[in-house]
């Protein structure tokens, strides 16, 4: 039991920078994070596989109730495990733990590939949910190890955009692999490039500074950490990280956004389709402009964080919030037009792309101890698919209770949901807002016992 609990275990910290090599250790630094998004990418490809698949399972004789319970089961196992997992990842070795949950996801999408059961690929899709929470905790915790304060915002938000890449390659690779070869294939060739991603991780992505011979990376940077952060342990530093309010009035602002985020990716199309009219094709083309607009905003709300406020990025998020609502409101309350209605999306994507990397993971890591990184993700990312699943269910109830039939033909009223969303929206901004309150008097109470 002890040689698999110190297979998983990270390097201890190394002491000073006697031995610093700054090329070399950039040459390694950017090793390791285009190895970490690159194998998430692969990661994203073996969560979406199921997606593309669900229009041949139907015609095998599958029901829309059974591929509603088979994607339910990855949606509630993968909350859990972004929890469990997180707090895992900070004491372990991110390049094993990381390997291992993708080599898991890999064998959930092989053995997808050979049945049309309903209760074992609910079976399968639960643990793959699992699997892929042992992907995202690593990667944040990776990006705190190697990145200090003031650099972690642009490749927090560049390793963001392997999360559109992935769905790029799905819809692209994986979907034409179906079309051409049917179901079976398209999960084969999910697991392949899943066994892929581990061999790029085992390869070329290193554990930490320390691992590498190095000190830790408040040291290189020369960042001050806490007297707690530098004597406690991986354990404590969690607990600590928890007693933050600021971390707690986060977790709640990304559970507003996330109803916003998957009340456009879930019901956008619906929206369009029944409140302007627009056909299927025309509906999600517009709603499809979002993810492309939100890779550009993505990076660049990361730069320019950086660059302004690299130590309070909830001040910039919580005007980015503000941005996010008007995007929306213009699709919501203007009529029907292509200009404004894309328009709408591309200003509604580029911001949730940028808001999804600030509240869901960044503003964690930044506020909390950097050996508490996974934790805090993991307490961010369980709030997030609460508030998303919430968000879904509440969403229907209204549309449903809202909606009429005359004359045979469901008529749909879409105001009072209109205002749900927008009201979401504005909550999250407000909360944005108080925890960069908070932030900055804990910096000003940490800068002032440091004079003291």
């Amino acid at each position: 039991m002890s040689g698999l609990l110190n297979f998983f275990k990270t390097a201890p910290p190394a002491p000073s920078l006697g031995r610093f090599d700054q090329r070399k250790f950039t040459f390694l630094r950017w090793q390791t994070f285009l190895a970490m998004t690159l194998a998430y990418v692969t990661f994203y490809v073996c969560r979406l596989s199921f997606t593309v698949a669900k229009s041949a399972l139907v015609e095998l004789g599958m029901t829309p109730t059974e591929l509603g319970m088979i994607g339910s089961a990855l949606f509630f196992s993968y909350a859990i495990g972004k929890l469990v997992n997180g707090f895992i990842a900070d004491h372990a070795n991110v390049v094993r733990f990381m390997s291992l949950g993708l080599l898991l996801s890999a064998g959930m999408n092989l053995l997808m590939g050979f049945t049309t059961n309903a209760l074992w690929l609910t079976l399968f899709w639960g643990i793959n949910g699992w699997a892929q929470s042992m992907g995202v905790g690593p990667c944040a915790v990776s990006l705190a190890r190697w990145y200090g304060s003031k650099e972690r915002g642009t490749f927090y938000s560049m390793w963001s955009t392997a999360h559109n890449i992935g769905e790029a390659v799905t819809y692209m690779v994986i979907a034409s692999v179906i079309a051409g070869f049917g179901w079976h294939a398209g999960y084969f060739t999910t697991a392949m490039l899943g066994v892929a991603g581990i061999v790029v991780i085992l390869l070329f992505m290193r554990d930490s500074p320390q691992s590498a011979g190095y000190p830790p990376i408040s040291v290189i940077r020369d960042e001050p950490q806490e007297i707690e952060e530098q004597q406690g342990s991986v354990f404590k530093n969690q607990l600590l990280s928890l007693r933050n309010p600021a971390l707690w009035l986060l977790a709640l602002a990304s559970a507003f956004m996330y109803i916003d985020r998957y009340a456009v990716n879930s019901w956008g199309i619906f929206f369009l389709q029944q409140a302007k009219h627009y056909t299927t094709v025309e509906a999600s083309g517009i709603v499809g402009v979002n993810a492309i607009a939100g890779i550009v905003g993505t990076i660049l709300a990361g730069v320019l964080s950086d660059r302004f406020f690299p130590r309070n990025r909830s001040v910039m998020a919580g005007f980015i919030s503000l941005l996010n609502v008007a995007g929306l409101a213009l699709m919501l309350w203007l009529p029907r037009s292509n200009y404004t209605d894309i328009l709408s999306m591309i200003l509604f994507g580029a911001t949730i792309g940028a808001l999804t990397c600030f509240l869901g993971g960044l503003i964690a890591v930044d506020i909390s101890s950097k050996k508490a990184a996974g934790a805090a993700l993991g307490t961010i990312g369980i709030a997030s698919y609460a508030g998303a699943g919430l968000g879904e269910f509440i969403t229907g109830v209204i549309i449903d209770r809202t909606s009429v039939i005359e004359a045979g033909k469901t008529l749909y009223n879409f105001h009072s949901l209109s205002q749900f969303w927008i009201g979401c929206g504005l909550i999250s901004t407000l909360l944005c807002f108080i925890t960069a309150g908070i932030v900055a008097r804990r910096h000003s109470l940490a800068q002032a016992h440091s004079v003291g």
